[in-house]
Formats: structure tokens, sequence, C-alpha cells
């Protein structure tokens, strides 16, 4: 997966996760708002609780119930009774009956409460736990109790409520308001009624019905055709509840908010951290390539920041992977780059310094005898002469081949060397080389062998560089090499599309540091024999020559073990 896809799962997963727990969170919200107000309404009016408040304030063991004390401390607050029956109507258990309680319900009692209304009280059921049990939540008519003790007094020929003073206390403390209506609907007595009409149409006593906050009820005399009116104010459960609702709901967008608020900033601190925290790392990486400091961050332990204990890239690292990779591999080539360009500058300085003294010193006998020829002090002999002529031209040859060298090597570097391949038979041409060596008197103290490919075999080159080739390898096999070294050169094929030369010798071979450095320019390989010193450019030169005809060179040597030199060149 590349990072651009990585980067859309990411923030995919991400906003699916906020969706989820945003979800989660209104969820809880409105089911705590749904339980809170279930919870307070119970509270408020047990006969609006739900079943599962019941069940969870009422436990049945051994043909009895038990009520719990907040159950019975809301009964008795809201001045009412609990009972607990089975399917039979025997009574298991009750709290604050108002009379006392019968061992079982008649049918007759029982329909009255289920499909109707007692005329003393209210009651409310509930079915409770697997057994068919019964919880009932009775509370008494006040109304008709009042009425109860209002109508016997009444004086309907005189129409006279008569209260007594204990009626009256009651009314008061109920803050109920009664009224004695005339047949044509006018008031002709009344008590705490200041808030009630003084006369009623149909119209009017029907909307006394609907009339919020209290609870009216009638008593009519047949005989007068006259009615009491009684209203108790309804206990402000509607405007405690909406206010404790309000509470609810203020408490709990606070506790929403500050959940939001703690979501957001943990979201704001993961997301940094996540994001963030790899991007300033990696721009301080790059800062650091940028300044030259060729490593990847580290901690102050000095391991890398992207790595765990076990080598591994570290989770938050992990959308970055190819760029992280890239980065390493950058800093990787940079470093090698660096220690190439200091190896470079080294031994560029040690090959100036030698290639100063290698020019220095034949400068010197060149100077050294030109300065005796021009002398008057003393007359040299022909003889003399010639020997002082010769020196000073093998002198000026030596220094000649080292500034070839030095512009052949800048011009291969520069592809600006010319070319002419032609079609040479190989066989003819390396017998020639190594004839020459053979001749040579110089060569004498080495031995040099020949094996020819069994066919004739040619090949395009071009004569005076791929020679130039040859002599330098056989050259450093010479000159590198104590006395009687052998070296031996073979022609072979690879099917017919590759032509190997093998230049062999047997001699002190080279180390891993030398072979490493053998095609570097400026490299000036030494051994305690060799008095004499190369240009530092000979096999540089090689290889750049065997790549302009377009084949390959590698070396195989070890120390005491001889040298191995192989040249692959294309047959076309």
């Amino acid at each position: 997966m590349n990072i651009h896809r990585r980067f859309i799962f990411q923030f995919f997963v991400q906003l699916i996760t906020v969706f989820v727990l945003f979800f989660i969170i209104l969820i809880s919200f409105w089911a705590f708002l749904g339980f809170s107000m279930m919870d307070f309404e119970s509270k408020q009016d047990l006969s609006k609780a739900e079943d599962y408040f019941v069940s969870d304030h009422v436990s049945f063991k051994d043909g009895k119930a038990f009520f719990k004390e907040e159950l019975k401390s809301l009964a008795k607050e809201q001045n009412g009774w609990l009972l607990a029956i089975n399917e039979t109507g025997d009574v298991l258990g009750t709290f604050n009956m108002p009379d006392k309680a019968p061992k079982k319900l008649k049918k007759s009692e029982i329909a009255a409460i289920t499909y109707g209304e007692s005329s003393e009280a209210h009651y409310t059921y509930w079915k409770v736990g697997t057994k068919p049990h019964f919880v009932l939540f009775g509370k008494a008519k006040a109304e008709t109790k009042l009425l109860n003790q209002i109508s016997p007094r009444v004086d309907w020929k005189k129409q006279k409520l008569n209260l007594s003073e204990n009626t009256e206390d009651e009314l008061s403390r109920r803050n109920a308001w009664v009224q004695l209506i005339a047949p044509e609907g006018n008031v002709v007595d009344e008590y705490g009624a200041k808030n009630q009409p003084n006369k009623y149409s149909v119209r009017k006593l029907f909307a006394e019905q609907d009339t919020e906050g209290s609870t009216p009820a009638v008593y009519f005399d047949q005989n007068t055709e006259s009615a009491i009116l009684l209203g108790i104010p309804a206990d402000n459960k509607a405007s405690t509840l909406e206010k404790s609702l309000f509470e609810s709901l203020n408490r709990s967008l606070i506790i929403i908010f500050v959940m939001a608020f703690l979501l957001l900033l943990g979201g704001t601190l993961w997301y940094a951290r996540k994001f963030g925290v790899p991007l300033l790392t990696l721009m301080k990486w790059i800062q650091n390539l940028g300044s030259g400091l060729y490593q990847e961050p580290a901690d102050v332990h000095g391991n890398p920041v992207t790595l765990s204990r076990k080598g591994k890239l570290k989770r938050k690292f992990r959308i970055y992977k190819e760029l992280i990779t890239t980065l390493t591999q950058l800093t990787e080539t940079l470093q090698q780059n660096e220690k190439q360009q200091r190896m470079m500058a080294n031994t560029r300085e040690e090959w100036i310094s030698g290639l100063s003294h290698d020019l220095k010193t034949p400068l010197s006998s060149i100077s050294g005898y030109a300065q005796m020829l021009a002398s008057n002090d003393y007359t040299w002999s022909e003889k003399e002469t010639k020997e002082f002529a010769l020196i000073m031209a093998e002198k000026s040859d030596y220094m000649m081949d080292l500034l070839e060298d030095l512009t052949l090597t800048y011009r291969l570097k520069n592809n600006a060397l010319p070319i002419a391949k032609m079609r040479t038979d190989l066989n003819e041409f390396i017998r020639r080389i190594i004839i020459h060596y053979i001749n040579d008197p110089v060569y004498q103290d080495r031995t040099f062998h020949y094996t020819p490919h069994p066919e004739s075999i040619t090949a395009s080159i071009d004569p005076k560089w791929f020679q130039r080739i040859l002599d330098n390898i056989i050259a450093n096999a010479i000159k590198y090499n104590p006395p009687g070294t052998a070296i031996s050169v073979s022609l072979s094929s690879i099917e017919e599309h590759l032509i190997v030369i093998n230049i062999k010798d047997d001699g002190i071979g080279m180390d891993s540091v030398t072979l490493g450095k053998l095609f570097s320019r400026y490299y000036r390989g030494t051994h305690t024999g060799e008095t004499g010193s190369g240009s530092g450019l000979g096999m540089a030169i090689t290889k750049q020559l065997v790549h302009l005809h377009g084949g390959t060179i590698n070396v195989q040597s070890e120390p005491q073990n001889g040298t191995l030199i192989r040249i692959m060149l294309p047959v076309n």
C-alpha cells in the first residue's frame, strides 16, 4: 500500500471512529436524560413509575413480598400505600395501608382497580417478576373525602355551605376551593374560590373539567338540582419536573461539553503525536541533510528515533514508510559520497604530492646534466655528452608519459577521447604484444605464457587504445611483483557472444583494501621491492578504456596467491 492510499485509509478509519464515538456519546446522553426523567417522575409521582423501577425495589421470597426502603419512603411521602398480591389475589405484603390490610382481594375489588376506579382511591399496578406477582400503589382521593365531609352539612334550601371549622382548615391547608352552584349556574355560596367564576355556563363547566392544575369534583343534589363544585390544585409537579429536567439537561450538557472538549483535546494531542511528531522528525532529518549532517535524528541514547528497540519501524512512522525508506537511502548515499570524497581528496593529495616528486626528480636530473654540459670549467667528451643526452631524453619521456596519462584520464572522464574501432584478429594482436615483452631484455627475469583461442576470433577494437589496456595490466604485473613471476595470458570465448581475456600472475597478490581501490584515480600501489612509482592513473585509464570498448573488467586476488584480471568484450 503506497503512502497515498495509506493516508486515505487512515483518515477514513479515523473519521469513522470519530463518528462512532460521537454517536455513542449522543445515545448515552439521550439514554441518561431519559433515565433521569423516568427516575425523577417515579420519585415525584410513583404512579408514573416504570415496571423496571418497581421490579428493582420489590422482592419475593417464601410467599412474601419485601419493599425496599426507597420505595417505602416514596409511597409515604406521596400519602399512598403499597400492596403486593399473587395471581389468585392473596396478599403477599403491604405498607402504609390506611385500613387493616385484607388477607385476600376479591375478584370484584381487583376488577374495580383494573377496569375502573375505586370511589375512595386511585390505584396503579405493575406486573413484577417471572411469576405472576402484582404490586399496587394506592392513593386516597382527597376531593372525594372532602365532598363527603361537606355535603351532609349543606343547607340546600337556604343555599348555604355551612362549613365546619375543621373543614375550612382542611380546605385552607390544601389550598382547595368549594362553590355551591344553583340550577341556573349562579354561585350562591363559596369558600376560597377567589379565582373562580361567579356564574357558570355550559361552556365554562366543560372547560373546568379540562383545567390544568386542579382536580375538580362534583356532588349533585337530586332534590334541589344544585351542585357542589370542589377543586384542589394539583401539586406543582409539572413545574418541579420541568425544573428538574432543566437542571438535568444543563448538567448533561455541561458533561457533554466537558467530554467533547476533552475528546477534542485528546484528539488534537493524538493527531499531533501521530502526524505532527513524525513530520517534525522528517523535517529535522531533511534539515540535517541540508546542513551536511548525513545521519538520521537520534534520541538521547543515540538510537534512531524512527526505530524501536527491536530495530523495527515505530507504529507512528509507518504511514511515512516509503518516505523514510527514501530518506534512509539518500542518507546512506550521501554518507558514501562524503566518504568517497574524503578518500578521493586524500588520495588526490597523495597523488599530487607523489606526482610532484616524480616530476621534480627527473627535472632535477635534467637540470643537473644541463648545468654540467653548460659549465666552462670542464670539457666533456663526445661519449659523456651522448650519455648525458640519453639520460635527459629518458627523463623527458618519463615526464611526458605522466602528463599524457593525466590528459588521457580527463579526456576519458569527459567522453572526449576519439576511438577508431576496426575488426581485429585478437589471437595475432595479443601474440605480438606478448612477443614484445618476451624479446625485451628488461623483462628477462619474468616468464610470459600465452594461450590463444583454438580458432580465429575477431573483435571491433581500437588497436592503439586496446594495446594500452593490455600494456597497463602487464606492466602492473611486472612492476608490483618480484623477479621470477610468471605471467600468463589466455584468450577464450563464452558461446558466440563474449570474448574473455585472462591475464594471470603468480605474484604476491593484493589485499582487500588495495583491491577495492585498484581502479580509483590517483591510487598508487606500492610494495617493498619497488623503487619507482607510477602515475596512479594507469588502472583507472584501463577500466575506462575497457568500458569505451563496451566491455567489463574485474579482478580476483588474495595476498600471496597471485592476481587474475578478466576482460570480457562483446563479439559484435
